[in-house]
């Protein structure tokens, strides 16, 4: 469910005179994250990117801020989120899938290998933008980055995340990540708050067969 929230009810009212009308909005954070957990996961069966997206899904969905996005001239409230994934299709273009976030990692996972060979196949979007907050990423795996400034159009105001190739070391796979948001949408309390929910929730996560 989507609505339109009056800014000044909102602990972002301040921010949302300050920033929306900025010809530059958007904030980038960079943070190298411990992936261990995942590349071993993705050894038993899982794809590394799909955990990825579930993670942030997750971590996400402890943070008020969120749940909001400006959008236009306005301030919209959305329920519940969903993650959204590149897809690369079989003509060499791309598309994008957005995943509906739940709280079981198996169910994300199915759903998200289910709809992205979906996308790949029809070439068409699986947009859930209308009923769903969703929080875009982009895994560029072909390469290592060690960040990414995403381009601001003023039209998708989407928190944003972008990585490329893990790193392998001697104990540890690290991943830096670049995390792109709206400052109307949240501050860099948040930003960093919900880095550091994404490294605990990698750290913490467990599948069971």
């Amino acid at each position: 469910m989507v609505r339109e929230l009056e800014p000044e009810q909102t602990r972002r009212a301040q921010a949302f005179r300050l920033w929306m009308k900025a010809p530059m909005p958007m904030l980038t954070f960079f943070k190298t994250l411990d992936v261990t957990r995942l590349v071993r996961l993705a050894r038993h069966g899982f794809k590394f990117n799909a955990l990825m997206c579930w993670c942030i899904g997750k971590a996400a969905g402890g943070i008020e801020e969120f749940y909001m996005l400006p959008v236009g001239d306005k301030l919209l409230g959305y329920d519940e989120l969903a993650v959204s994934t590149v897809v690369a299709l079989d003509d060499g273009d791309i598309s994008t899938c957005d995943i509906h976030f739940s709280d079981d990692v198996v169910a994300f996972h199915r759903d998200y290998m289910e709809l992205t060979e979906e996308v790949r196949r029809s070439g068409q979007p699986n947009d859930l933008s209308n009923e769903l907050m969703v929080i875009g990423t982009s895994a560029l795996t072909g390469c290592e980055l060690d960040g990414a400034v995403n381009i601001y159009a003023g039209i998708y105001n989407n928190p944003f995340l972008i990585w490329g190739k893990y790193r392998r070391g001697f104990c540890k796979v690290r991943l830096p990540i670049s995390f792109q948001f709206h400052h109307s949408q949240m501050d860099g309390a948040q930003a960093a708050a919900f880095l550091e929910n994404l490294q605990k929730v990698i750290n913490s996560l467990s599948i069971r067969p």
